[in-house]
């Protein structure tokens, strides 16, 4: 058990020279290496987005007849190639830690269930962690605030026996204490020579409610739009956001930094069972295999004529790429650096109605002043 919870321990001291590691995945459609995927869709807030293209002037991958721009996230680059992003960085952590609720891992963290009317929300599922709403507004709250009053002061710990994922994909209480932790996970997918395409449709009712007289004429637009919304006439839904056509390479690139692993301390205690506890989350995560159904028509399994890449990145630069770690084995070391470290207990909270409707109450500027004092409050401690 000693060898075993001391074999990375090179990686956890202060005075470490390992600065990450490192691994690029090469990613296939299910379909084919030819297929078309289809990134996630954002609306845009003006056309002319960094100046880059003049007003007015319609942006590549934004597609017109919808209701409002709306586009990929494509970059189209000056030698003529182009970055789409398939997955970012939050979507990927919200995907990743779920993981921590499948049977075979949910003894290695705490499992915070939040009732909220007649639904349970795993804490696990939460987008913005330890500082998401479903928690700040239940009678977790305070125990949060503690914990997080704690990591400002030096000692992760407490934060830890509560929601440990919170330092592995990092968290920010925006709305109290105003902790900022980074994430020491870190995932993003993106194609690399995307080119959208389009496509439309047209629905057609099985019937013709005007022409067979059971229905009125439409009487201008509105009356128009309203039975085509309610599937009483034709509805076309021309040139929209049609996926796109890879034609170099899907890549999923994941950093464990291990530079924000060593920032975490316990106090006056000896950090190390800390941060192993926190690195064998962290090595589960990144070595798991990975949900591959992202969205609707984009779903993703690994190259198998092409490896992932793993590296060992020291400060230097210099990199061992030699490495591998394979799942089982991270699996092991979690779960003998969960039962040294001791999994914080599984809690079950309510979400308190009451609290939310008073914050509604205030203005935006009340709530600003709340956070703002709040920080005083807790600077004025510091201090003395």
């Amino acid at each position: 058990m000693s060898d075993l919870l001391e074999q990375y321990d090179q990686w956890l001291h202060d005075e470490s020279d390992v600065a990450a590691l490192t691994m690029r995945q090469w990613l296939v459609p299910i379909e084919g290496e030819d297929a078309i995927i289809f990134p996630p869709t954002y609306t845009l807030a003006d056309t002319d987005v960094g100046g880059r293209f003049g007003k007015g002037e319609p942006i590549p991958g934004v597609y017109k007849g919808q209701k409002g721009p709306m586009g990929y996230n494509i970059d189209f680059l000056d030698d003529g190639t182009s970055v789409c992003q398939i997955d970012s960085v939050g979507s990927q952590a919200n995907r990743m830690e779920p993981i921590f609720m499948r049977e075979s891992l949910k003894r290695l963290v705490p499992q915070v269930k939040i009732r909220a009317g007649d639904k349970e929300v795993n804490l696990l599922e939460a987008g913005h962690r330890a500082a998401d709403a479903i928690v700040r507004f239940s009678d977790l709250l305070e125990d949060l605030e503690e914990a997080f009053n704690a990591v400002r002061d030096g000692d992760a710990t407490k934060l830890a026996n509560i929601a440990p994922t919170s330092l592995v994909f990092g968290v920010w209480d925006s709305r109290g204490t105003q902790v900022r932790l980074p994430r020491v996970v870190r995932s993003v997918i993106r194609a690399f020579n995307a080119k959208p395409l389009h496509r439309s449709a047209q629905y057609i009712p099985v019937v013709d409610y005007v022409g067979t007289n059971l229905l009125d004429e439409p009487q201008g637009k509105e009356q128009q739009d309203a039975m085509s919304e309610l599937g009483l006439s034709h509805a076309p839904a021309p040139w929209s956001h049609g996926g796109v056509l890879v034609e170099k390479e899907i890549r999923r690139d994941a950093t464990l930094n291990l530079v924000a692993l060593r920032a975490l301390r316990a106090g006056a205690n000896d950090p190390l069972p800390l941060r192993r506890y926190i690195l064998g989350l962290s090595l589960v995560a990144f070595a798991a295999p990975q949900e591959t159904f992202l969205r609707e028509g984009c779903q993703l399994v690994p190259d198998p004529g092409r490896p992932s890449d793993w590296s060992l990145v020291k400060h230097d630069g210099s990199r061992e790429e030699n490495f591998r770690l394979p799942y089982k084995e991270a699996l092991g070391y979690a779960n003998a650096t969960a039962k040294a470290f001791g999994v914080g207990p599984d809690r079950t909270a309510t979400f308190a109605a009451r609290k939310a409707r008073e914050e509604l109450r205030q203005s935006k500027e009340e709530r600003k002043r709340s956070r703002r004092g709040m920080g005083k409050v807790q600077e004025q401690e510091a201090d003395q």
